[in-house]
């Protein structure tokens, strides 16, 4: 298949399907004379849309940039360098309002995003599917379903009380699952967190049927989903709810039983032997279950203020490629003794300065201006870590098998630890050795918050921001002050 550039078929996208108010990306109000059969009346016009759906989900302010970097500021591994409101100075103080940039826009932009995958889901039900017939029409429906799903996962990180909180009874999201062309169809109030969970499941299933189980390319097996990506994201999900059993269903259909840990069918997922290669052009080893891919083409990569190597790695003349928004905690982490020197991992660490004005940097990120480093959104090394945690906590022993997909992870990037059953004295050891490897393994990945709040544990203190627990102000994100100027029954947090 054509390797499309997401971002300008977006464009193209919009022009049929997709174009909004600019004053409410909520609320998307068509501004184009093509009509919505129009838009489904061919099938390059069905193809450029649904590509379009990635486009809207790679944007800057959400899997382009911004959600994956909230999700690790908001943890104890980095700290504030440039006090700056716009790249999260609040987020990263646990203290952003209403109204702040990145509750704001996070927010509109994941709502964007979920809109455009229910007007494409209306327009193939509505005569779209009679163009591109049974199979194509089934692929691309599963591709929809698992953005939207994977849209309101996020959201529910920052916006909602942890499933684990009243069991999934607390006030989660507007469950949106029709399109909004024009004004007056905001209202709605918010659904459980159980029911928006159910949601997300159930489009996960159905799109575990309708996707591909492979395509011609590792460009697409890297960018596009297919089965494996909607069983592995069901692996993250089951997890946020606690629900280990079902982790462990969904694990198993592509983690073989024994090491070298392989997928046994559809893309053959598995770790790469140096995990450095997965952060390398061209970014599309088999270890890369879905990521937002960037090029240097104007409008395709994350834009100002929003890229990961901007945010974590400091400016040319210390040898980064960013604006140094954030350092490495040097009490997180990295402080770590476990975490030996000779571990592949620790490459991804930069040093600039000396004495007492030493700082420490995460170079995961490494390409400069416009960056074009591939987002990760899932990989296989976390099915492996999903699974092994599971199996833990669902029978409460030292599981062996556990041990040896932590050891999977582990000794590829440093080949001198390796654990066994008596390396631990109990079941909670072991959980904690899993998450911490988490912690290493997914460091500015966007997965620490994830990890803080479906265990409900307090976000620890870093620099002058202080520790946020399950109860106080800021453990979640307030509701979007735009949002609640337009839904008259959205209520806040």
């Amino acid at each position: 298949m054509k390797k499309y550039k997401y971002l300008s078929v977006m464009a193209l996208g919009a022009s049929l399907l997709f174009a909004s108010c600019q004053r409410n990306l909520l609320n998307p109000v068509p501004q184009t004379s093509i009509s919505d059969a129009s838009a489904f009346s061919t099938l390059s016009r069905i193809q450029a849309s649904v590509l379009g759906l990635y486009g809207a989900l790679k944007n800057g302010n959400l899997y382009g940039g911004r959600y994956v970097i909230y999700g690790d500021i908001r943890g104890e591994d980095f700290i504030n360098q440039t006090s700056n409101l716009v790249t999260g100075s609040d987020v990263w103080a646990l203290n952003p309002t209403n109204s702040a940039t990145a509750v704001v826009n996070l927010w509109a932009q994941a709502y964007y995003t979920i809109n455009s995958c229910n007007i494409f889901i209306d327009g193939m039900n509505a005569g779209g599917s009679t163009i591109a017939g049974p199979t194509l029409s089934a692929n691309y429906i599963a591709e929809a379903k698992l953005i939207r799903a994977l849209c309101y996962y996020s959201l529910l990180q920052y916006y909602a009380r942890p499933y684990a909180d009243g069991n999934g009874s607390k006030p989660g999201l507007p469950l949106r699952l029709t399109g909004i062309k024009g004004a007056g169809q905001s209202n709605l109030a918010r659904s459980t967190v159980a029911d928006v969970y159910a949601q997300v499941i159930k489009d996960l299933n159905d799109a575990e049927a309708g996707l591909p189980l492979s395509y011609s390319s590792a460009y697409n097996n890297t960018t596009r989903a297919h089965r494996n990506t909607a069983i592995a994201l069901k692996t993250r999900v089951y997890l946020s709810m606690q629900n280990y059993s079902a982790v462990i269903t969904e694990a198993n259909k592509i983690v073989s039983a024994n090491a070298p840990f392989t997928a046994t069918s559809g893309v053959a997922n598995a770790l790469q032997a140096d995990i450095t290669q997965v952060f390398k052009t061209p970014y599309t080893t088999t270890e890369s279950i879905l990521s937002m891919p960037m090029t240097s083409t104007a409008g395709d990569n994350p834009g100002t203020q929003n890229q990961l190597a901007y945010y974590y790695t400091p400016v040319a003349a210390s040898g980064g490629v960013g604006n140094g928004e954030y350092s490495l905690n040097v009490n997180g982490i990295i402080a770590d003794p476990t975490w030996l020197p000779t571990d592949a991992r620790r490459t991804f660490i930069l040093q600039s300065g000396s004495g007492a004005s030493v700082k420490y940097w995460l170079n995961k990120y490494k390409a400069p201006s416009p960056y074009t480093d591939y987002v990760p959104v899932i990989r296989y090394s976390e099915v492996l870590l999903n699974l092994a945690e599971a199996r833990v906590r669902s029978n409460n022993t030292i599981d062996p098998q556990a041990v040896a997909l932590l050891n999977a992870v582990r000794n590829r990037s440093d080949a001198a630890t390796t654990y066994t059953v008596a390396s631990f004295a109990s079941a909670n050891d072991l959980i904690n050795a899993i998450l911490k490897e988490r912690r290493i393994e997914f460091l500015g990945e966007g997965l620490r918050n994830n990890d803080l709040m479906r265990l409900l544990q307090t976000i620890p203190a870093k620099g002058s921001a202080q520790s946020k627990g399950p109860n106080d102000v800021g453990y979640i994100w307030p509701i979007s002050a735009n949002e609640l100027a337009l839904n008259n029954l959205c209520t806040d947090n």
